[in-house]
């Protein structure tokens, strides 16, 4: 592999707190020097970055491939690419394929397929076996063969024992779980947020307490336990202060939020005409809830943004809203979403730097994987962004082989231009390629 050199680019590394000019050699896969004014390499390969912004490669530690069992809505292949096209070099895959990812082989299953793809896939393990919530898995097994966290994602964990121990058993091999916040019974078939815009439409609702009581159990185990507790999805106002409470009582507890619940809110499927592709779970809520959601963010509260791309093919979702699959496809315009709300400056205190640290170095952190970072050493993954380009969100044109999206046709400033995954680079304005092995 010839060394890498880019040249001439704004540097924003928020795991090191810099934000400035700089070159950046990468030699053998991995980040070799990161210096201003560097000598080029005479047998490098140069990317000229001026007028572009140099960054960690970004990682999506909320991603369902649905591969093994549903490969006509993604497989890894596919999955991979529209993570590179859209600006990711890793991501975390959930558990909740067919069969789902609950043991040793599933694990080593999705790495041998990811093995040459345009990002990296780290997969998650099934919390209790056949997702059932009955019978926990074998974490310590699928830890060695490289699980990074467990979630029975999709679904919840109802019985609090079940949880109990999971996080118990968790915390003594260093793994953290991932929670899927929802009472069931509270839940009951609902299809969106419980409010006047569901009693309007006629539709059955899901009250924010169905998230925000599921929580407040868990974080009551977790204080009980120890252990490390990701809450996927945060969807309400509710939830956001039970996690800041939490966090102030020293509590080992990280956050996500999506883009869909930063950007929609339930007036969306009124408006869309019962657009399914605004029915999400946990659901579009409140103006109130989205505001919220931002304030966390902004103070800390929630650690990270994740797309929780959820694909399903068109003919799932060309139904009628009661019977539609929930979830929304975001690989592919999470980032041009999020750098549009920087370009718009409508969130005050919502900076590039801030947007880089909840989509790599938190992510990272997070899972304790590898990344987040430019330093000097570490793996040469790295996203290159445009800050003015215009992305239109076209479905049609997707990598990914889901086209569900309430975001088809909006116009947004910023998207990326290059995507470099162990110093190769997977994606170049907009053209992804694997691996000359294959993916």
């Amino acid at each position: 592999m010839k060394p890498l050199f880019i040249t001439g680019g704004r540097v924003v590394d928020p795991a090191r707190n810099f934000d400035d000019s700089a070159d950046i050699l990468i030699r053998e896969g991995v980040v070799e020097k990161l210096e201003k004014e560097l000598k080029q390499p005479p047998e490098a390969e140069v990317i000229d970055a001026a007028g572009l912004v140099v960054t960690p490669g970004l990682i999506d530690i909320h991603v369902h491939l649905r591969d093994p069992g549903q490969e006509y809505k993604e497989d890894i292949l596919s999955g991979t690419r529209a993570a590179a096209a859209g600006g990711f070099t890793a991501l975390a895959a959930m558990a909740n394929t067919d069969p789902a990812g609950d043991d040793p082989s599933m694990i080593r299953y999705i790495y041998e397929r990811a093995a040459n793809a345009a990002a990296k896939v780290y997969p998650l393990g099934a919390l209790t076996k056949g997702l059932e919530g009955k019978e926990m898995a074998e974490l310590g097994r699928m830890k060695s063969a490289g699980a990074v966290g467990f979630s029975d994602d999709g679904r919840p964990v109802v019985d609090g024992t079940i949880m109990r121990n999971a996080l118990q058993y968790a915390c003594g091999i260093d793994a953290p779980v991932i929670a899927h916040e929802e009472d069931s019974y509270l839940f009951a078939g609902g299809v969106m947020h419980e409010g006047s815009v569901s009693s309007v439409l006629g539709l059955k609702g899901i009250p924010s307490a169905a998230e925000e009581a599921m929580m407040a159990r868990d974080l009551l185990i977790l204080k009980l336990t120890g252990g490390s507790l990701h809450l996927a999805h945060v969807s309400t106002a509710g939830s956001v202060e039970l996690v800041r409470n939490a966090k102030a009582e020293g509590l080992q507890l990280t956050a996500e939020v999506t883009p869909h619940h930063l950007l929609l809110t339930d007036r969306l499927v009124k408006n869309s005409g019962y657009n399914t592709n605004t029915k999400v779970n946990p659901p579009l809520r409140t103006e109130y809830d989205r505001q919220a959601l931002w304030a966390g963010l902004l103070d800390g509260t929630i650690d990270a943004i994740a797309s929780d791309h959820a694909p399903h093919h068109p003919d799932d979702k060309d139904v009628e809203y009661d019977f539609a699959p929930f979830g929304i496809a975001g690989l592919e315009t999470t980032l041009p979403l999020m750098l549009d709300e920087v370009a718009s400056g409508r969130i005050k205190k919502f900076t590039l730097p801030l947007l880089v640290e909840k989509l790599t170095s938190a992510p990272a952190r997070i899972l304790d994987l590898p990344g987040g970072t430019l330093a000097p050493g570490s793996p040469a993954d790295l996203t290159i962004i445009d800050l003015n380009r215009e992305f239109i969100v076209n479905p049609e044109t997707w990598y990914s082989k889901s086209r569900n999206t309430p975001f088809a046709g909006k116009r947004l400033t910023g998207a990326p231009v290059y995507t470099i995954v162990g110093g190769r680079i997977t994606m170049k304005e907009g053209v992804v390629t694997e691996n000359e092995k294959g993916a």
